[in-house]
């Protein structure tokens, strides 16, 4: 048996299923939604390098198809071994397993390899900034997508004059459960300002942070230049509430840690800088597979270092955002990873 099941068609999945054929092995890539790529899809350029998020997805779909992996979308996993449905003796006896998918179809499968990614936080649960409740408030997914589709405007189609960009908007809040960090919120923010600074010369931006972590490759130099550069204003305090105003705008209440003083600020547009949180079927999939999860729901790796891709299940093995927020190229890697691990498993169980 030399299929392996890959969870997931976004950058992991598809980096994992094209290093797992290259090594001989038949990768089947199980996608939930329409089309490959996750959430890639709706990106518009990749920090630090602004390089378009589409040059990377149509590379990685192109050595999908290049490589013939068989791919299976509209199409969901609904477990491990559910309901007492077992392998057959074969796959069992090789340390398979019986993966059952939506519509009641079982594949048997040597190895799995979950890249099921993540989700974004909900920022309408944040009801004190007036998400899907105001006009012009957007999350930083909205802006990517305006992006994409050609421009960025307010919603009666007029230009910005002044722009607020607020970090941590479903990240180190223990209000909404989501304590964790979520690594690309700040960087993405950062370089969402540069872009308005481009589309709106004379328009003020300004960011609202709590702590400005911009931990990778070029990221604090982006960050530099959105200062020297594009003049984007920071400032250190965590906006407490949004309101609209008389003449159609946003009033937002902050305080300005640095100084110590409380402030208030109408603006055009606000924009909330989400999180990624645990996605939607890690609980599911843990608990059918047997595996852990960790305190913020995300999948828990075998071990943080030398076993990140583990699982501790037998067979099962991790890339991506399903176990902790990433980066792009962290998931890449992680899915080359991955497929490594999966092929080194099968070798000891052969020999």
């Amino acid at each position: 048996m030399k299929r392996v099941i890959v969870i997931g068609g976004g950058p992991a999945g598809m980096q994992a299923a094209v290093a797992l054929k290259a090594a001989g092995l038949e990768p089947v890539i199980v996608e939930r939604s329409d089309a490959l790529g996750g959430k890639l899809r709706d990106w518009h350029n990749l920090f630090p390098s602004a390089t378009p998020a589409r040059e990377v997805l149509d590379g990685l779909r192109k050595a999908v198809e290049m490589a013939r992996v068989e791919v299976l979308l509209h199409t969901e996993v609904e477990g491990l071994t559910p309901d007492g449905s077992k392998p057959s003796v074969e796959v069992a006896l090789a340390g398979g397993h019986a993966v059952q998918l939506s519509g009641g179809r079982k594949l048997e499968a040597a190895a799995v390899v979950v890249a099921s990614g993540f989700d974004v936080f909900d920022a309408s649960l944040k009801e004190e900034y007036g998400y899907r409740i105001y006009d012009n408030v957007f999350t930083t997914v909205d802006v990517e997508r305006m992006l994409n589709e050609g421009g960025v405007a307010l919603a009666d189609g007029s230009a910005p004059r002044r722009v607020a960009f607020v970090h941590c908007v479903g990240s180190r809040d223990e209000k909404v459960n989501q304590k964790h960090c979520s690594k690309v919120c700040c960087v993405t923010a950062v370089k969402q300002a540069m872009e308005m600074r481009a589309l709106f010369p004379e328009a003020d931006i300004y960011n609202f942070y709590m702590d400005i972590r911009m931990f990778g490759p070029g990221y604090e130099e982006l960050y530099q230049r959105a200062q020297q550069e594009s003049r984007v204003n920071f400032i250190r305090g965590r906006v407490s509430e949004a309101s609209p105003t008389i003449d159609g705008r946003i009033q937002i209440k902050a305080e300005d840690t640095l100084v110590g003083r409380p402030m208030k600020m109408s603006v055009d547009m606000l924009v909330l800088a989400v999180g990624m949180k645990a996605g939607s079927s890690c609980e599911k999939f843990a608990r059918t597979a047997d595996a852990a999860l960790s305190p913020n729901g995300f999948l828990a790796p075998a071990d943080l270092f030398s076993g990140c891709v583990a699982s501790g299940v037998p067979g099962v093995f991790y890339a991506g955002a399903a176990t902790a927020p990433k980066t792009i190229g962290e998931s890449l890697a992680e899915g080359s990873m991955a497929a490594c691990w999966v092929v080194e498993y099968l070798d000891t169980l052969a020999k």
